[in-house]
């Protein structure tokens, strides 16, 4: 074989190798999913749960990779208004997220609510006399003169800060975390002490102890809420799929007590979800049906 026809030949099927290499590199970057990042607030029960359901409902059933990111209420509502973050699922409306709406409702887009008549307020255990926020300057005494909140930048905690000026309360809000709060009600329920907290619904902590809201006739809390659906506007061209999945992604009443639970007796929160998803087969073919 001559040299320059060897050569030649070993250049042409250098090239198309090359270009088979390059056409299956380009066809799988085609085929590949973008990733999904969803924020969310870990220590708040129903924000993980929502968030692992959802999740594993996206990578299994949509294809897209998905990250969890753990932000606080603030930074996730500015995630998503920016696209640092694609989406939240949860967006407490109109009350205790109501001036990040007011902030950010013209970078987002809400796809409406997974979850009905959610509430806020303060929680005391159901057997203390108390009955009102007003009740609490009274016997302040009986409650070590605080309220046990979580974390600062929450709304639950700016409208607790509201109403102890609307009820002229001399107690001490306390700010820690959501899993803080939980620990301190009950060591406090343990030993059958008084213990005012910053509460919400839907929350594992209502069945495992008798509790209750306290009234708020000012209604500095507000009344029922919905847990909403948020996403930055362009994961619509970006994954258009998860959009049509999020619009139907809701659940009934007391559905996702069973995985709140699962994860507060020790579950790992993608193990909970993934025996939800089990469990409900048909709920979720309902949610990705014709979203592909």
């Amino acid at each position: 074989m001559k040299k320059g026809f060897k050569k030649l030949l070993m250049c042409s099927v250098l090239g198309t190798a090359m270009v088979a290499t390059l056409s299956t590199t380009v066809s799988a970057t085609a085929d590949t999913k973008p990733p999904i990042r969803i924020g969310y607030v870990e220590g708040w029960d129903d924000s993980v749960a929502t968030s692992n359901v959802a999740a594993r409902i996206i990578e299994k059933r949509l294809g897209y990779p998905v990250q969890l990111v753990p932000v606080a209420a603030g930074v996730m509502w500015q995630g998503v208004a920016r696209g640092d973050l694609d989406a939240t699922l949860s967006a407490w409306l109109p009350v205790t997220h109501g001036a990040y709406w007011d902030q950010f409702k013209g970078k987002v887009t809400d796809l409406g609510t997974n979850f009905q008549n959610a509430k806020i307020g303060l929680v005391v255990p159901a057997g203390v006399p108390e009955n009102s926020v007003a009740d609490l300057e009274a016997h302040k005494a009986d409650f070590n003169d605080r309220i046990v909140g979580i974390d600062a930048g929450a709304g639950v905690m700016k409208k607790t800060d509201d109403a102890i000026k609307a009820y002229n309360l001399s107690l001490t809000l306390m700010p820690s975390s959501g899993s803080a709060m939980t620990a301190e009600l009950a060591r406090r329920m343990n030993g059958s002490k008084p213990v005012v907290v910053t509460g919400w619904a839907p929350h594992w902590m209502f069945a495992k102890w008798r509790l209750k809201f306290l009234d708020d006739p000012k209604k500095v809390f507000g009344g029922a809420e919905h847990v909403d659906n948020v996403v930055n506007p362009q994961l619509e061209t970006k994954a258009a799929p998860v959009v049509a999945f999020l619009k139907k992604f809701q659940w009934k009443p007391g559905e996702i007590d069973s995985v709140m639970l699962a994860t507060e007796n020790g579950s790992k929160p993608t193990a909970a979800a993934d025996a939800w998803i089990a469990a409900h087969a048909d709920r979720v073919d309902s949610w990705v049906a014709e979203t592909k």
